[in-house]
């Protein structure tokens, strides 16, 4: 009678003969082998892993259905798949069963994915940020005050418009009245009346003409 480590030689021969350019198919080591199932980018493609121990084929293999590539399939799926596999190997144990286990679920696939959708949920991903963003005023503290403008009355303006001949220039000796009533108001009457001699003398010399 052969031993488990003939059984499992005499397998992998068998095994690398079937399998032979099957894409597939992947012998990992002597003693792990994987076979993937569905296209690339299906939502329900899958790959399951099976592992020799020592003893196989008197023990049944490991069953490994949490590779990378099936990150996507539901952890329900998973298990159902490996449930499946692991009473389908208690059949045949003391066999080669490798062979056997995957052709299993090339029959059954339909029935164990049922539970696997066919693409990927969508989920909506929000911004937290988004709802955290407010428009709001600069702090009024922050506004530069301008300076408010004074407010000229009409008589202001006619006044100031005359005085400047209408020619945007204020004529020569425009505020000598204020000047004289000012230091008419502040000062003696002689000086009052100098100034305004002294200005009137100025503004009547040949050369201010």
């Amino acid at each position: 009678m052969s031993t488990p480590l003939e059984q499992q030689t005499d397998e992998r021969e068998a095994l690398q003969s079937i399998y032979e350019g099957d894409e597939n198919f992947k012998e990992v080591d002597k003693i792990t082998y994987q076979y993937k199932y569905g296209e690339e980018n299906n939502h329900k493609s899958f790959m399951v892993e099976l592992k020799w121990g020592e003893n196989y084929p008197d023990d049944p293999p490991t069953i490994n259905m949490n590779t990378f590539y099936n990150s996507h399939i539901l952890p329900a799926v998973k298990e159902e798949i490996q449930a499946a596999l692991n009473t389908e190997a208690t059949q045949w144990l003391g066999c080669g069963m490798t062979y056997t286990l995957f052709e299993y679920l090339k029959d059954n696939i339909d029935q164990l994915t049922a539970n696997q959708p066919e693409s990927a949920p969508i989920q909506a991903v929000v911004d937290e940020g988004v709802h955290a963003l407010k428009i709001s005023d600069p702090d009024p503290d922050t506004k530069k005050k301008e300076p408010k403008k004074e407010q000229l009355t009409k008589a202001q303006k006619r006044r100031q418009w005359d005085k400047t001949e209408h020619k945007g220039e204020r004529a020569r000796g425009h505020d000598w009245v204020d000047i004289v009533k000012h230091l008419s108001q502040t000062g003696s009457k002689e000086d009052a009346a100098a100034m305004a001699t002294d200005d009137t003398l100025l503004a009547l010399h040949p050369l201010n003409t």
